[in-house]
C-alpha cells in the first residue's frame, strides 16, 4: 500500500453485518471483486452499504499497467461456466438494484473474455430483471466483433477507462494503447449505449495535458466521467507524484461540465464504479 499518504486521504475502516453478508455469499460462490484485487480504499464503506463490484475472468490480469494492484497471469485458465450464474445469484441474494461487472484484460483468450460479459449479463437479467446492469470493459484489443457481442447482451451502461493521459502510457499503461481506448470509447457511443470513462491524477501530468484529455473524451462520445487520486496499491507500482488538492478536482469537473460531460464525479476517493448509480441519475 502507498506510504506517507496525507491523514486527508486515509479511510477509516468499518464493518457490519452487510459487510459480513457479502464476504459470505463471495466465499461460498467464490466470486472475484475488483474491490479487493485492485485494493480499492473503499471497500469498506461499499460492502458496508450492500455495494460491490464483481470482477469476471478470473483476478489475473495479461496486460502490465503498473498503477493496478491486480496481479499478473501466469497461465491461461478457461472462464468459468459457473461464474455468469453464480453472480446472478449474488446480485439477487444482496437484492442489488444496480451493478457494476468489471474484469482484468485476458488478451489470452480468442475473444477477450466478450461472450462471459454477455453470459453474466444475460443471467443477471434472468433472476434480476430490474436490475440495472453497468459493464467495465478492457479494450478486447479494439475488436470490433468482440465489442459487439457485449453490445447485443444490452446492458444498461458501458465503460471504458482511459486511465491517464496519452504521455503517460509507456510508462503507466505500456501494454495498452490511448487511441484504441478513444476508439473503443466511440464505438460505443454509436451504438447507442450510454458511455462512461475515468482517469487517474497524480502521475505526472499537467493542467494543460487534462484539458486536452477532456476534449479527447468528449470527442469520442463520453458522457458520464470518473476523476480520482492516483494511490499506489502495491510495492511494485509506479509512485504518486502528487496528492492532488481537492480544488483542482472542483475545477476540473468544472472546466468538463462545460466542455459537455452529462456528469462528472471528481474527488480523491473517487473510482470507476464508486457510487456508480448516482453518477447517472
Amino acid at each position: 500500500m502507498q506510504h506517507n499518504i496525507p491523514e486527508k486521504i486515509k479511510k477509516r475502516l468499518t464493518f457490519n453485518s452487510k459487510s459480513e453478508q457479502i464476504r459470505k455469499i463471495l466465499k461460498e460462490l467464490d466470486i472475484n471483486t475488483v474491490c479487493e484485487s485492485a485494493v480499492c480504499p473503499n471497500i469498506y464503506e461499499c460492502f458496508c452499504h450492500g455495494h460491490v463490484t464483481f470482477m469476471i475472468l478470473g483476478n489475473r490480469c495479461t496486460r502490465n499497467c503498473r498503477f493496478c494492484g491486480v496481479s499478473p497471469i501466469t497461465e491461461s485458465i478457461p472462464p468459468d461456466p459457473k461464474e455468469p450464474n453464480n453472480i446472478a445469484r449474488a446480485v439477487k441474494m444482496l437484492n442489488m438494484q444496480y451493478v457494476v461487472i468489471t474484469s482484468p484484460t485476458r488478451d489470452d483468450l480468442p475473444d477477450g473474455g466478450a461472450e462471459h460479459f454477455a453470459a453474466t449479463t444475460e443471467s443477471i437479467r434472468r433472476l434480476n430483471p430490474s436490475t440495472k446492469i453497468e459493464l467495465l470493459i478492457p479494450d478486447f484489443q479494439g475488436n470490433k466483433k468482440d465489442l459487439q457481442t457485449v453490445f447485443d447482451a444490452k446492458p444498461d451502461v458501458i465503460s471504458h477507462n482511459i486511465e491517464t493521459i496519452p504521455s503517460l502510457y509507456p510508462s503507466v499503461r505500456p501494454s495498452s494503447d490511448y487511441q484504441t481506448s478513444l476508439d473503443v470509447l466511440k464505438t460505443i457511443k454509436d451504438n447507442g449505449f450510454p458511455t462512461k470513462s475515468g482517469f487517474m491524477l497524480g502521475l505526472g501530468e499537467t493542467k494543460e495535458e487534462i484539458i486536452k484529455l477532456l476534449h479527447s473524451l468528449k470527442n469520442s462520445g463520453c458522457e458520464y466521467l470518473v476523476i480520482g487520486q492516483y494511490l499506489k496499491p502495491s510495492k511494485d507500482a509506479v509512485p504518486v507524484k502528487e496528492f492532488v488538492p481537492e480544488a483542482v478536482f472542483e475545477e476540473y469537473k468544472v472546466i468538463g461540465k462545460s466542455i459537455g460531460f452529462k456528469n462528472i464525479f471528481a474527488g480523491i476517493f473517487y473510482r470507476s464504479s464508486y457510487l456508480a448509480e448516482q453518477l447517472l441519475l
